[in-house]
């Protein structure tokens, strides 16, 4: 699958749909995994032992029989990630170790059209002993947070349309045997496809890639209290965010995703109307991340710009996803600012910017006299 067949089926912005690419890894069992497997199975309304085929390769059998000497017995794990992260998908290419690597699960880096991306083995790091050796092993390249990595893979099967509502978030028991690296649950007929957050395990190989708040820096004017509304599903970086907006003098709004924070921005809106007191007596910005299941960010930024209230809110977009790239997805649906989550450091000054940026414009208009048809010049 080339980078141009990738990019070429991107979606639209704002629909609240995704598009997920499907892989598996596949690994040999010991006695102690069986328990897991069948936990899981369970989970998905199947019976693992029942869908054992002896030699099998389908892409709905979950236990097989590898072509190794010794018959272990193999499990077959799905697995998925945004497209909007994949550049392609390749064969498995020739790497050149790296020295002092800190794990294992790092074999190396290759060239990829003059860059050096450095290669992954997922199943090693998930900690899965390997079922077999695979000549068609994929490589999955991904850019997020402006830095590009592969993913090894045993394969990749096809790329799926599904709306955010579709995605679950995980339950405790898949969260602790995942190492927290689940972000989501998609429920297929056939078999349950997990969503991994390749962030964490990224973050975890090269921990001068984590979040860091930074300082606000001798200048900054604590004098001034503002109110925002944040959307991330991760709590991690909620809670990073809370921290450093309330550090900087913000009164913070938390919410796991687009639809919890939407539905406190009616809540809002609703008290406007009836009391009459200003939109920003509630809420002067909100910050959303764009993955997070049932509403992602570029739907809720859609939402706040299409309403004639609402709009009124500048919205900042604070996620991996924020690349030269797709910089052009949160345009489109009527984002204020973007900022690429290493760039954490920057977001209290942002947003507080933007604020002031939307007070001096309403003001101007209050100043000018409005036509009957200008929405936000209403009071």
């Amino acid at each position: 699958m080339s980078q141009t067949a990738i990019t070429n089926i991107l979606l639209e912005a704002g629909t609240n749909e995704l598009e997920i690419v499907e892989f598996y890894i596949d690994e040999a069992l010991t006695e102690d995994d069986v328990a897991r497997v069948e936990a899981l199975e369970q989970m998905k309304g199947n019976s693992a032992l029942g869908q054992k085929k002896e030699n099998s390769r389908e892409a709905n059998s979950f236990l097989f029989q590898s072509s190794q000497e010794g018959q272990k017995t193999c499990y077959r794990g799905y697995y998925g990630v945004n497209v909007a992260k994949v550049t392609e998908i390749i064969r498995m290419p020739r790497v050149t170790e790296l020295p002092e690597l800190q794990s294992p699960s790092v074999k190396g880096a290759f060239n990829l059209r003059s860059r050096i991306v450095p290669l992954v083995d997922l199943g090693m790091w998930l900690g899965k002993l390997p079922a077999e050796d695979y000549i068609d092993t994929k490589a999955i390249v991904t850019e997020f947070n402006n830095v590009n990595t592969a993913f090894m893979v045993t394969g990749v099967n096809r790329i799926h349309r599904i709306s955010w509502e579709e995605v679950e978030p995980p339950n405790e028991y898949v969260s602790s045997v995942s190492s927290d690296t689940i972000v989501g649950v998609v429920k297929f007929d056939d078999r349950i496809v997990f969503l991994l957050d390749l962030e964490k395990i990224v973050t975890s190989l090269n921990p001068k890639l984590a979040l860091r708040l930074g300082d606000l820096g001798e200048d900054w004017d604590s004098s001034r209290s503002y109110r925002a509304l944040i959307a991330d599903d991760s709590p991690l970086i909620r809670g990073m965010q809370r921290d450093l907006l309330e550090k900087a003098g913000f009164k913070v709004t938390a919410t796991n995703n687009g639809k919890q924070a939407w539905e406190y921005l009616l809540e809002c809106k609703k008290k406007v109307e009836e009391e009459g007191r200003p939109l920003s007596d509630f809420v002067q910005v909100v910050v959303t991340d764009i993955e997070m299941p049932v509403m992602d960010g570029l739907n809720l930024t859609s939402r706040i710009k299409n309403d004639s209230l609402l709009r009124r809110l500048p919205v900042l977009i604070f996620s991996s996803l924020v690349t030269e790239k797709l910089r052009h997805r949160g345009e489109s649906v009527g984002a204020d600012g973007q900022i690429s989550k290493p760039e954490v450091g920057s977001l209290a000054k942002r947003a507080a910017d933007l604020i002031v940026a939307y007070e001096q414009k309403f003001a101007d208009k209050k100043k000018t006299p409005a036509s009957s048809g200008d929405e936000d010049s209403a009071s």
